[in-house]
């Protein structure tokens, strides 16, 4: 059974910075793109960050110059750091990693349970 779960979300006042992890627990062969999306009561789940196996970086431009995507592969685990942050950046995150779990099998998309961030202003 593979899981992926998510911390570092919370309540920060705009301004401030918040780091987000999310990790890949199970049986795993490879897992190629890592990404991070966000979903605001009322709007649609978008891409916020997304980095590739050779370490390519893509961004929204809403979040340009303040949030930083990473991984490290050895251990399953993406990051996300946040910084400068706006209260229209609340949302609930989510991680997503596509993931082949056997040398066999398809590529599939897998998704974290989401975590809460809260901006005030």
């Amino acid at each position: 059974q593979v899981q992926l779960v998510e911390s570092g979300g919370g309540l920060v006042q705009a301004g401030g910075s918040l780091r987000l992890s999310c990790t890949a627990s199970g049986n795993i062969f490879a897992i190629t793109d890592m990404n991070w999306y966000r979903q605001a009561p009322g709007k649609q789940r978008e891409l916020v960050a997304g980095i590739s196996r050779d370490m390519s970086t893509n961004y929204a431009d809403s979040v340009k110059g303040r949030f930083t995507i990473s991984r490290d592969s050895a251990k399953n685990t993406v990051f996300l750091q946040m910084n400068s942050l706006e209260p229209e950046d609340t949302a609930v995150y989510y991680c997503n990693f596509r993931m082949r779990l056997f040398i066999v099998s398809p590529e599939r998309d897998y998704w974290g349970q989401g975590t809460q961030v809260t901006v005030s202003s």
